[in-house]
């Protein structure tokens, strides 16, 4: 099993902190997602019911019928490579690790790729995996471009395999109004945006005929009645969904600002999180954690990625504790 952040519970363990006393901004998921109402007890009672509202509602969202319901845009993750023969797959590095690990484990060749040798990448792979914006560098990569690579691919019966899990906060640079195309892949998920990591809900957006093998090998009811009822209600909240664009991008802002007030130089970023490459990247989270934050640290290359606070004394916990690990450190 890869290593992902939250991890709440190791951490209390690792440093005699109670569960209850930390400030967790290791995971990129929004600290203020969407608000669950009771949900009918009826959808408790019956088995998921695919003729519900939730493709329908999804595809106004996303703005496409192609559209395939999964468990969250991991289930996709790894029964992707499952559906193609052994063959050359390239990944951006550094990325979510969970790609490479499903290709590799899949029995593909996988070679991993910085951003400037995408380009010729492209004419030698089967498989071109992204994510976008990048997590954890929040890099982001042109529509125009991908879509060139995407026709390099499929010139081979080859794919692109763009991860927008943290699109939802810039809905406009999606490609997934572009889905259809053939070796076009998109995965989307309520877990960041939305804050609904925990109903494990995503979506696979591709071509027919590969939704349906997709659709074979995962097989019936992939997602709960339950949380199925919870996409639907929150895919069609367009009131919370704005308000929540416009929080975030002044939240992101802020976060910039008081990374920087401390001495760290922010590289990068997306609407929910902050990438700050730092070689004392263990001393930092370590010192951070005997104050009761978590933050997600990354060893190739040595960075921390920070997500978003929340609430106004959590903002102010954070500042206070970078001040106290930046003079610590000067110590």
């Amino acid at each position: 099993m890869l290593e992902h952040g939250g991890g709440l519970r190791a951490a209390a363990a690792r440093y005699g902190i109670a569960t209850g006393d930390w400030l967790d901004v290791s995971t990129g998921i929004n600290p203020q997602g969407w608000p669950v109402p009771p949900l009918p007890p009826t959808v408790w009672q019956r088995l998921p019911e695919v003729d519900d509202e939730l493709e329908m509602t999804a595809t106004a969202y996303y703005g496409t019928p192609h559209i395939l319901v999964t468990a969250g845009s991991q289930a996709a993750i790894q029964a992707l490579p499952r559906l193609r023969e052994p063959g050359r797959v390239g990944v951006l590095q550094p990325s979510y690790a969970e790609h490479a690990h499903a290709w590799r484990q899949a029995g593909h060749q996988l070679e991993w790729l910085l951003p400037d040798q995408l380009e010729a990448a492209a004419d030698r792979l089967d498989v071109l995996v992204l994510v976008n914006p990048n997590n954890p560098t929040g890099q982001r990569f042109d529509s125009a471009r991908l879509l060139n690579w995407r026709a390099q691919l499929a010139e081979r019966d080859g794919w692109l395999v763009v991860d927008e899990a943290f699109m939802d906060a810039t809905p406009d640079h999606s490609l997934a109004t572009r889905v259809g195309l053939p070796g076009l892949i998109v995965l989307r998920s309520l877990g960041k945006f939305f804050g609904l990591a925990g109903a494990r809900v995503g979506f696979a957006l591709a071509e027919a005929e590969l939704r349906e093998r997709l659709r074979e090998l995962l097989g019936p009811w992939p997602v709960s009645g339950p949380a199925r009822w919870t996409a639907t209600q929150a895919l069609a909240d367009r009131d919370w969904q704005a308000q929540t664009r416009l929080r975030l991008e002044q939240a992101s802002k802020r976060l910039v600002d008081l990374l920087q007030r401390q001495g760290l130089s922010v590289a990068g970023g997306a609407g929910l999180f902050q990438w700050l490459p730092l070689l004392e990247a263990e001393f930092w989270q370590d010192a951070l954690a005997r104050r009761g934050i978590l933050v997600r640290r990354f060893a190739d290359p040595p960075g921390l990625r920070f997500g978003l606070p929340g609430a106004e004394p959590h903002w102010r916990r954070l500042e206070l504790a970078l001040a106290g690990v930046r003079a610590e450190r000067l110590c």
